[in-house]
């Protein structure tokens, strides 16, 4: 296992509706991260099939406008198939680089989008995924929610690996079903940009003796559509999403940003000896446990509305 090695996160602009463009871009940013030595790179929440800031999807309570079943369609037909040509431009930068990636994704699970990770290995391509367990405020309307069979933590050559989408990072219960898993690199795309962010990425870096890397885009209006129906204005340079991308480690310490400035990569580098010098007098998911006292039950079963039981030859005569 390598004990030290650069990381990236990558704070940039999706290209909203246009999954395609938006893989090649990150393809670039792939490489041009892998290119300054970094071995795990972290991209923001839905960078692939976009995060739709603002837009309300015709739906006031009660009742569905046919705005905005036309603005699903189009988001729909936006995000991608993990068998589509997308995941594959991102397995390829993977592999050319050996770079280990996670990526945020609008993922197409028949006729429900999900809000996804995708976790690539430079040799393997894509290993994993993570759906995200519960999509905040209106994100329901667009979003099915994941179960419990999609929280992996990947035992990998740089470090023990999983991620946290956005709001999920305030599910206690969430984030202890990961330290138990041994995380050791806590990825947190996200789109919450608000100052109030950075304090909660510290929390979980000191709560799970881990090293956290948070991803958000930095994203103006004039990125969507010129039709996008955005609740906060249709000036070009407004600024939908500012950023705040970071790194820290397990005790607390900021290695990158937050930055607010614009399309950047931080980079930091990763000491895993640091993990166990900070579990020396805290670790939350072993000697600091009661498990006398308190427990968590986790369900992992994929839960399908439909189950069936038998096959052909239950049927044969």
């Amino acid at each position: 296992m390598s004990q030290s090695y650069k990381a990236a996160v990558v704070q940039a602009a999706s290209i909203p509706g246009d999954p395609g463009a938006s893989a090649t871009k990150a393809a670039d940013l792939i490489r041009q991260a892998a290119g300054e030595g970094a071995r795990l790179i972290v991209f923001p929440e839905a960078f692939l099939g976009g995060y739709p800031k603002g837009a309300s999807f015709g739906t006031p309570v009660g009742m569905r406008k046919p705005s905005g079943r036309e603005d699903f369609r189009r988001y729909y037909e936006g995000a991608i198939d993990l068998d589509g040509p997308e995941v594959a431009t991102l397995a390829q930068a993977t592999s050319e680089t050996g770079a280990f990636l996670v990526m945020g994704v609008i993922e197409r699970g028949g006729a429900t989008l999900y809000c996804t990770v995708l976790f690539f290995d430079g040799e393997r391509g894509l290993i994993a995924k993570h759906r995200k367990l519960m999509p905040t405020g209106a994100e329901r309307l667009i979003w099915g929610f994941g179960d419990g069979s999609t929280m992996p933590v990947i035992d990998t050559s740089l470090g023990r690996i999983g991620a946290v989408i956005c709001w999920e990072n305030y599910m206690p219960m969430l984030r202890m079903a990961m330290y138990d898993q041994g995380i050791g690199l806590y990825c947190a795309p996200t789109a919450d940009d608000r100052d109030g962010w950075a304090a909660s990425m510290r929390h979980i870096a000191l709560e799970g003796r881990c090293f956290v890397l948070s991803a958000c885009q930095h994203i103006r209006r004039e990125a969507y559509p010129a039709d996008y129906d955005c609740a906060l204005g249709d000036a070009p340079d407004t600024v939908l999403m500012r950023g705040g991308s970071m790194i820290v480690a397990p005790l607390g310490e900021v290695l990158a940003g937050p930055d607010y400035s614009g399309e950047t990569i931080l980079y930091a580098d990763i000491d895993l000896s640091e993990i166990a010098r900070a579990k020396y007098d805290f670790d939350v998911a072993g000697h600091y446990a009661r498990p006398d006292v308190f427990q968590l039950s986790v369900n992992t079963a994929p839960q399908r509305p439909v189950r069936r039981i038998g096959s052909e030859d239950d049927l044969a005569v």
